[in-house]
């Protein structure tokens, strides 16, 4: 019924009990996960996941956020999209939240490491998983500029967890990219997020956990699972006024379209 569209299942609280996350997962009707890769460091914990499971698929890329870890190049990108299971270039973007002291022109590292996960999501024609805060119009003038330049397709995936303004999400749609929304939309002052998710068109909307942080209502302050995408699916459905097994069925078809999977039925 239900897809968690970005989970990291590597992290700790949820690494060393896979079993019972998945036996949740049955229980609560989610059939199918993306696990996410932050870390070059962590890709093989991540992929290992992806292939032991026929119902969880992986990406390749390092957040933004991550110092002092292995820069990835192209190539290398290239290499690790070629792998079974991997159907997707990141997490990747930029986020600018916690400078620490530095200005936005000291994070030229983070811009081309961004860059180096775009030319590789283009080169092997799959989507990126776009993390963006405090960074918006950077975010968006980057894949503006890349998807500008030389052959092939410009870049296409989904601003996950989107946490950004009505303005981002139409600029991220008309760039041809998915809007994902976690349990953020069911927190007391997300007001304003509602009101997005109320806004992005139905065939272009994707659910999340981002497991193992941001449990929704009425789990906040636990720890995240993808079982919980139940609840997130649950209220973005009474937001749009459609009924919960809709909202289910398009989101999961989105999934499956936006990552080139076909559908599957899990016993």
């Amino acid at each position: 019924m239900y897809v968690d569209s970005h989970c990291h299942l590597t992290f700790e609280g949820l690494a060393d009990r896979i079993d019972d996350v998945r036996a949740a997962m049955r229980a609560a009707e989610v059939d199918r996960a993306l696990v996410i890769c932050t870390t070059l460091e962590e890709f093989e914990r991540v992929h290992a996941l992806a292939v032991a499971h026929d119902n969880f698929w992986c990406s390749a890329g390092v957040h933004p956020d991550n110092e002092g870890v292995r820069e990835p190049t192209v190539d290398e990108l290239l290499a690790l999209a070629e792998r079974p299971k991997v159907v997707a270039i990141g997490e990747t973007g930029l986020d600018y939240y916690r400078l620490n002291g530095r200005s936005v022109a000291d994070m030229q590292w983070q811009r081309d490491r961004f860059v180096a996960h775009i030319r590789a999501a283009r080169t092997c024609a799959k989507p990126l998983v776009i993390h963006t805060r405090s960074a918006s119009a950077d975010t968006l003038s980057i894949l503006r500029e890349e998807g500008a330049q030389g052959p092939g397709a410009a870049a296409t995936g989904v601003f996950h967890c989107f946490t950004e303004t009505a303005e981002v999400a139409r600029a991220a749609l008309d760039l041809g990219f998915f809007i994902s929304f976690s349990g953020i939309v069911t927190f007391r002052n997300a007001e304003d997020l509602r009101e997005v998710a109320r806004f992005v068109p139905l065939d272009r909307l994707l659910i999340e956990t981002d497991s193992p942080y941001l449990a929704p209502v009425p789990f906040r302050g636990k720890t995240n699972q993808p079982a919980y995408v139940a609840h997130v699916g649950a209220a973005v459905a009474a937001l749009r006024g459609m009924p919960i097994a809709d909202l289910a069925q398009a989101t999961s078809a989105n999934f499956e379209r936006l990552f080139n999977l076909k559908p599957v039925k899990v016993a």
